[in-house]
């Protein structure tokens, strides 16, 4: 299974081996990652699961949807280059190793 490493705000990191096809914010909150609330239950409804994606990284995700990027300008944290939902992140064994960083705030 891929690892994906969470990167909490105050800098603890939470290594979890997800299964290809979860999303990074099930991922995060089936785990107890501080810092992911998933309100709207990965329907893209709610921004409450913004995350940064270390640049690396960010050519192996498939592209945002129109409607992430809407909901990326609602986020309670700065808006970066790297900023994505992680309920809109599908986790794929390429992904083995990807580093979350997670924002102070999300609601």
């Amino acid at each position: 299974m891929p690892k994906v490493t969470y990167v909490e705000f105050d800098g603890t990191q939470r290594e979890v081996e997800l299964p290809a096809g979860w999303s990074l914010m099930q991922g995060a909150t089936l785990n107890g990652v501080d810092g992911i609330e998933g309100e709207c239950g990965g329907s893209c409804g709610c921004a409450t699961c913004h995350c940064y994606v270390d640049e690396p990284w960010m050519d192996k995700l498939s592209p945002m949807s129109e409607t992430e990027d809407d909901m990326l300008d609602c986020t309670e944290s700065p808006r970066e280059e790297n900023s994505r939902l992680s309920c809109q992140i599908q986790v794929t064994p390429e992904m083995d190793g990807i580093v979350i960083r997670l924002p102070e705030v999300q609601s």
